[in-house]
């Protein structure tokens, strides 16, 4: 046993002594590795101020010239970046408005007849004629002067001409007349009960009129006098174009847009439909039809978004909402598609070339363009001439000069446009 102890015990002293051995190996170096270091950082520093001598910049400067080079690539690159996504994005945009604008144009392909300033009453025979006029032609007077309408009577064989600016003088006068001579009962007094009965009768056509628009666009819940108004609007006129007729095409236009936008499709219609109330009486009150068609819409409680919708159509105001947006554009597609309204093409050519023509008379415009049939003014500026600040000058400048010597329906938006650029090409 004590052999065995004794073996043990010079084994474990002779290992002991191994990794003492190893462990001053190691610690030597160690110390030589930290020799090294100091040397190697001396070396370092000694490398800097070699370099700083050499480029006669300090660290810092040297660091910010890098981190400058690596700021400006990474901005440019971002620039460019940028750059395409607006373009893919724009290409996408005006691809899906194409669509947008195409599906709801094709939907809602109306025909529109030109309002005339005539209406023709036909009779059973020409003696009937004799008995309009009246001894010494009392009963055509009191027609007359009862309606506000001019009977012409001579110059159509078994007819009657009716002549009038006012629509809805002339229906009551059409009425009364068609009363008059199926009756066969042609007097004074027979005039003046007919005239009224005829009036009375207008009222409720009116009425129907209305309804009959709201039921077409599925407008629900307007104030009965909302639906007077817009009956009434089946007598007006723009230019040509049937002011009802025109607000229910909007509807049906505001309606698909705001679908394809995923807007609310009933308030779109019923924006669009009350967009030109204002209309049904602006011959009859002070103001313009969106002044007033906001007034009335106050007045029966429609909602603020129809209101900033009546009033942003035209650009008097910003639009406010979505809905005021898809308005605007609808009504720009439904008055200014050919055939809407009444212009022949040598005068609405005419009036294009014309408002080229200031523009281009004012010095610094490069060249404009007359778009969206007229309705805006596209101008290119030659940016050495005009600076930013004075941009709004000749905005300003240009609109005053087309307001003086042009007549035009709507507003004209003059857009001008500013570009400079910069080309430079790697070799």
């Amino acid at each position: 046993m004590k052999n065995v102890s004794s073996k043990k015990k010079k084994l474990w002293i002779k290992k002991q002594a191994s990794l003492d051995a190893k462990e001053n190996t190691l610690n030597k170096k160690i110390e030589e590795m930290e020799l090294k270091n100091v040397d190697l950082e001396k070396i370092i520093e000694q490398q800097k101020l070699e370099l700083q001598k050499i480029s006669g910049l300090t660290i810092d400067q040297a660091k910010k010239i890098i981190l400058d080079g690596v700021k400006k690539d990474v901005t440019l690159e971002a620039a460019k970046i940028i750059k395409d996504t607006e373009t893919q994005t724009k290409i996408e945009a005006d691809k899906k408005i194409n669509n947008i604008l195409m599906n709801a144009m094709q939907r809602c392909n109306v025909d529109h007849v030109a309002e005339t300033t005539v209406s023709v009453v036909n009779l059973p025979s020409e003696d009937l004629k004799g008995k309009i006029i009246g001894r010494e032609g009392r009963n055509i007077r009191l027609l007359e002067s009862l309606t506000g309408i001019d009977l012409i009577i001579d110059d159509t064989p078994e007819a009657i001409i009716l002549s009038g600016f006012d629509p809805m003088r002339r229906e009551i006068a059409k009425l009364a007349l068609e009363k008059l001579v199926l009756d066969g009962r042609i007097h004074p007094a027979r005039i003046e009960e007919v005239v009224q009965k005829a009036k009375s009768d207008m009222e409720n056509i009116i009425f129907e009129e209305g309804q009959a628009a709201t039921y077409e666009t599925g407008i629900q819940t307007l104030h009965p006098e909302m639906i007077k108004l817009l009956g009434r609007m089946k007598y007006r006129t723009s230019y040509g174009q049937n002011a009802l007729k025109h607000s229910i095409e909007v509807a049906h236009l505001s309606g698909l847009i705001a679908g394809e936008l995923g807007a609310d499709i009933s308030m779109a219609k019923r924006a669009g439909l009350l967009h030109d109330i204002g209309k049904s009486i602006d011959h009859e009150t002070e103001g313009s039809h969106i002044t007033i068609g906001a007034s009335l819409c106050k007045k029966y409680h429609e909602s603020e978004i129809v209101i900033n919708a009546i009033e942003a159509h035209h650009g008097d105001v910003e639009p406010s909402n979505i809905i005021s947006v898809i308005v605007q554009l609808a009504d720009a597609i439904s008055a200014a598609r050919p055939g809407a309204r009444r212009e022949t093409l040598e005068s609405y050519i005419k009036r294009l070339e014309n408002l080229e023509k200031i523009s281009d008379s004012f010095d610094g415009v490069e060249k404009s363009f007359a778009i969206h049939a007229g309705r805006e003014l596209r101008i290119i500026v030659v940016p050495e001439k005009i600076s930013d600040n004075a941009m709004p000058v000749l905005a300003r400048e240009i609109a005053k000069k087309i307001e003086d010597e042009l007549q035009y329906p709507g507003q004209i938006k003059v857009n001008i446009i500013r570009e400079v650029r910069a080309i430079d090409y790697a070799k």
